[in-house]
């Protein structure tokens, strides 16, 4: 497998990561899952997958979660850099997805639809003391049950709705909905205004439904 960046600057993304979730979390009280999406949502994800070195060398993980709430939010941080000696579990987390990331060549958005970046946090307990290459294992296991569901299923279950809630918000029939996620009814060869509707309650591209 090619990897995006060389293997020697993996320790320190992976400690930039760890520092990030931690500060975001223990230090400026973000829910994990909150900051991710704000992670996702900013770019930066994008700047860590490729190995930019301004990012996972040049910058602590203090100031890339300062850089990723100042892209999504008005607020200003005014607490100092911390970063603890005694590791957390969110500095865990970032520090055993940033590994997962490289290793995988997926994306953070790819990971986080199968194996949101709470789950991962869950698994601090278990796995903290373990080698790495068990979370690998576990992660690769997630994923590829995840890739057996339909995307439609996968992206409703990232938004956190029910099947009949995404029926009443995107106004396509419940038994619709059923038959695609059951792969009965093959959603790339539905009309143009039920992707549009679907995705628009989902907030994702009509592409994304079919990819």
């Amino acid at each position: 497998m090619m990897h995006l960046y060389d293997e020697l600057y993996l320790p320190c993304c992976q400690r930039v990561m760890g520092d990030m979730y931690d500060y975001a979390v223990n230090t400026l009280s973000y829910d994990i899952s909150a900051y991710h999406r704000m992670f996702l949502v900013s770019g930066m994800a994008v700047q860590f997958e490729s190995g930019n070195p301004t990012y996972i060398a040049g910058k602590n993980g203090c100031e890339i979660a300062r850089e990723v709430i100042a892209h999504c939010t008005d607020r200003v941080i005014d607490k100092e850099d911390i970063m603890y000696t005694d590791k957390s579990r969110e500095y865990w987390t970032g520090w055993s997805l940033s590994y997962y990331q490289w290793e995988s060549c997926r994306t953070y958005r790819e990971i986080n639809r199968a194996v949101p970046i709470a789950d991962i946090c869950d698994m601090y307990a278990p796995l903290h003391e373990a080698d790495i290459s068990l979370f690998v294992r576990i992660m690769e296991e997630k994923m590829n049950s995840s890739d057996e569901e339909s995307m439609l299923k996968r992206l409703r279950t990232y938004s956190g709705l029910s099947q009949s809630m995404l029926s009443k918000k995107s106004g396509v029939a419940l038994r619709q909905i059923q038959l695609f996620e059951q792969g009965q009814r093959d959603i790339t060869k539905t009309g143009g205004t039920t992707l549009f509707r679907l995705a628009r309650a989902l907030n994702c591209r009509m592409e994304d439904l079919v990819g």
